[in-house]
């Protein structure tokens, strides 16, 4: 329990500086850029996928199931791709069912893509990987 403890911290700290930058980027896109939000949100979400995976091997994840960061961070990615979904679906239910700004709809979007993610890499990708 200390170990997932100390990881969800970690992995916290990390998604909180993936989401500055998920969210600066967003709102530069959009107001600036006029691009359309959920196109913005796409590009934005990658942007700190890079981020939460860099922080995260320093903050949050000591151990890793591949052996080649490359494929780790592929498949870091891959994991964040389905989150992208997660993040897209439901920014665009709050924005258009509940009609709350698109920033307010993306910190609900985080909260529920942080869970999704958080959970599926550490148990596909940040566990000791099997002895053969």
């Amino acid at each position: 329990m200390k170990r997932f403890l100390r990881e969800a911290i970690g992995y916290g700290a990390a998604s909180l500086c993936a989401l500055a930058v998920d969210i600066g980027l967003l709102w530069t896109l959009v107001q600036f850029l006029s691009w359309n939000y959920l196109a913005a949100a796409s590009l934005s979400f990658l942007a700190g996928a890079v981020v939460a995976y860099v922080l995260s091997l320093k903050l949050a994840f000591k151990q890793h199931r591949l052996r080649d960061r490359r494929y780790e961070f592929l498949s870091f990615v891959a994991i964040g791709t389905l989150g992208l979904a997660v993040n897209a679906g439901v920014m665009s239910i709050v924005v258009r069912h509940f009609g709350l700004h698109y920033i307010i709809a993306k910190f609900v979007a985080a909260g529920v893509t942080f869970m999704c993610n958080f959970v599926a890499r550490r148990q596909i990708l940040f566990v000791r990987r099997a002895v053969a």
